[in-house]
């Protein structure tokens, strides 16, 4: 987990300190496909785990529990937000 985050934030330094590069919009135009990439990568690694794959009807069940709870909760949180904070009162 620790080089995870030390990339990450070596990404944004460099990030920073290039801002002005000329080669940004270069990035910015690859990164979706960067992205799509690595997904595609990270689909072919988990359909070649057979642990995970006989175990899929769990995971995924607990997958879904956790993503619904989370898009929920953000929700009603987004929600509380907008009505104490930005709606104005009539």
């Amino acid at each position: 987990m620790f080089i995870v985050i030390s990339c990450m934030l070596i990404g944004i330094l460099a990030g920073i300190a290039g801002r002005k590069s000329p080669a940004i919009p270069l990035v910015k135009h690859t990164l979706i496909y960067t992205i799509w990439l690595l997904l595609f990568v990270l689909g072919t690694a988990i359909g070649s785990d057979r642990n995970i794959i006989s175990n899929f009807p769990t995971l995924g069940g607990q997958a879904f529990i956790l993503a619904f709870a989370g898009v929920t909760g953000s929700f009603l949180s987004a929600w509380l937000v907008y009505t104490l904070f930005f709606k104005t009162k009539q």
